[in-house]
């Protein structure tokens, strides 16, 4: 069963720049998808776009059969559950209150929040390791706990497809490990995500399938094993990679260059 398919992609911006050139993407259900590739090569725009956050120039967004265009803005936030990678201003409000504002879709303007929305709220904190965070002032966060909190908002949406901008951003190995291994059982438990992540080592171990883009194009799509060898990625990244394999087989990725 596809959740989001996206179909002939184009998006330029302003000079002309064009970000992506005819990209084609399928999320299957329960499945996690990393998008890589190097910087500039349109990965966080490919992530706007399935979100409805930038309109294509060319090619659409399907999510389940329907056109994402054709969707009323409510319907796309049940759906859709995003994670920035930053925040471009700090709300002045508790980690609660800001999580609670994941659930703003599913909270009815005239009643507020129910009982149901205040457990959605508690479940996802925990589940991001930040409900200790939850009194406090958003501006009172380091980098990475907000990193936390941003990926707890969306959990509380319930939202059945994740797109999620590199979360681990400002985090701690422990941490990164944790998101991550946090993303891959929700997509287990039925929900699907597309995660934008640097960190092919972190793709290589909870990627059920790998996007590389180049230029604003698919240079290679497929499980981590089929993506993340020399002959893909060399002449995506260039040279200065050190490939090797983990004690479960999977590739491991890593800059390497001699010292001068």
């Amino acid at each position: 069963m596809t959740v989001a398919r996206a179909e002939g992609l184009v998006f330029e911006y302003p000079g002309p720049v064009r970000a992506l050139d005819g990209v084609d993407l399928e999320v299957g259900a329960s499945e996690l998808v990393v998008v890589c590739g190097p910087n500039g090569s349109g990965k966080s725009t490919l992530l706007r776009l399935l979100g409805g956050l930038l309109e294509p120039a060319r090619g659409r967004v399907l999510l389940g059969d329907a056109p994402l265009a054709s969707l009323p803005l409510g319907e796309r936030a049940r759906r859709i559950g995003v994670v920035p990678q930053t925040l471009r201003t700090l709300p002045d409000v508790s980690v609660e209150n800001f999580t609670l504002a994941g659930r703003y879709a599913h909270i009815d303007r005239w009643r507020g929040p129910r009982e149901e929305d205040r457990r959605a709220v508690a479940s996802a904190l925990v589940a991001t390791e930040a409900d200790e965070f939850a009194p406090r002032p958003m501006t009172t966060l380091s980098g990475g706990q907000r990193q936390r909190v941003l990926v707890a908002r969306a959990l509380a949406g319930e939202a059945s497809l994740l797109l999620v901008d590199e979360p681990t951003t400002g985090l701690d190995p422990e941490h990164q490990v944790r998101i991550m291994q946090l993303l891959a059982e929700l997509t287990g438990g039925g929900r699907s995500a597309v995660v934008v992540t640097h960190d092919l080592n972190l793709a290589s171990q909870f990627a059920d399938a790998v996007c590389l883009l180049r230029d604003g194009r698919v240079a290679a799509r497929g499980p981590p094993r089929e993506v993340l060898r020399p002959e893909v990625l060399v002449p995506v990244y260039g040279e200065h990679l050190h490939f090797g394999t983990a004690p479960d087989g999977r590739p491991i990725v890593v800059p390497w260059a001699a010292r001068p």
